[in-house]
């Protein structure tokens, strides 16, 4: 870990960073602290594994909205700063906590995945020298994460998981007086909004469904006032047929083929609604059997809005076919 140390008449004068303020590199001297992060110039830096950033910051008594941004590219494997270049073809599934508590979970999944965080600290949150940490954790560090978490996503997720991310920007900003948001957000739309964490944004202006294409996703505690904080959402999951491929007749077109014409027949039947396994609370443990019910081709999840901890939700197999989100309503 390093650290500003001990100040002296011969050390430089770190000012803090005064909100609303974007921080999005490694060399702004109100990044205080890191540990296991490789600090970048365009970018805050790089984690070699699990690690956090201490960014000073003058809050003044106020409270804090922080939102952190978070990708992964062709480097990010683990081992990268020792020149390794496999990539698990895995997805990552991260906590992101903030003055030592959890504040969401993300499921970064390929090369060109980003992922929003989103979360406020009250006034007794932030100590009086104004340091603020942000850590990355893998699912199997830490205290607190379930035994049934890490028995569920065993083999399913990448080991290592934080190995590569970039921690692309940090913002610190007071919270608005009020936030308005609709009722019924897309699948994209949940993710944009930090609601949902399934894989990751390629495209942030990306709307309409969400493929669910590890066959799990993250539902996060949301900001205050936000989209899913009333205490009740309706997530409504379908499916979609992988699309032929144009490639000359082959064996592999012709699965895909068929795969396509089994999920079109049983969507003409509605019998192509998926199904949900399990909901895990990442600090709480399994849920009991989630609550859905089944309408034609979709099914309606109804879940209460996390409050303090992430829940995973475990997807049942799809034969012949993909899942989808197609969208979150909010019960107010």
């Amino acid at each position: 870990m390093t650290s500003s140390g001990p100040a002296t008449d011969l050390d430089q004068v770190v000012l803090p960073a005064i909100p609303p303020v974007h921080l999005s590199s490694g060399r702004l001297s109100a990044l205080q602290v890191t540990d296991r992060l490789r600090r970048g110039s365009q970018i805050l830096g790089r984690f070699e594994t699990s690690g956090l950033a201490g960014f000073k910051v003058s809050a003044q008594g106020r409270a804090l909205r922080v939102q952190v941004s978070l990708s992964t590219d062709e480097r990010s494997v683990s081992g990268w700063h020792e020149g390794r270049t496999e990539m698990s073809p895995r997805p990552r599934l991260i906590q992101v906590l903030s003055q030592g508590r959890l504040r969401q979970c993300v499921l970064l999944r390929g090369r060109k995945a980003h992922a929003r965080v989103a979360f406020d600290l009250s006034p007794d949150e932030i100590p009086d020298d104004g340091l603020i940490c942000v850590e990355a954790l893998d699912i199997t560090e830490g205290d607190g994460v379930r035994d049934e978490v890490r028995t569920a996503v065993a083999g399913r997720v990448a080991e290592d998981g934080v190995a590569g991310v970039r921690l692309d920007k940090v913002v610190f900003e007071e919270p608005p007086a009020v936030d308005y948001d609709p009722d019924t957000l897309d699948g994209a739309r949940c993710e944009l909004y930090s609601l949902i964490s399934a894989g990751g944004l390629a495209n942030a202006n990306r709307q309409g469904a969400r493929v669910l294409r590890s066959g799990m996703f993250v539902v996060n505690p949301v900001l205050k006032d936000r989209f899913g904080s009333s205490g009740r959402i309706t997530l409504r999951l379908g499916t979609k047929a992988e699309a032929v491929s144009m490639i000359p007749a082959t064996w592999r077109r012709v699965n895909s083929e068929l795969r396509w014409l089994r999920h079109t027949t049983r969507r003409l039947l509605q019998s192509a609604a998926p199904s949900v396994e399990r909901v895990i609370s990442v600090r709480d443990g399994d849920l009991g059997e989630p609550a859905q019910r089944v309408r034609g081709n979709i099914t309606e999840l109804e879940l209460s809005g996390p409050a303090t901890s992430p829940l995973l939700v475990i997807l049942g197999p799809c034969p012949d076919a993909i899942p989808t989100l197609e969208s979150g309503t909010e019960h107010r």
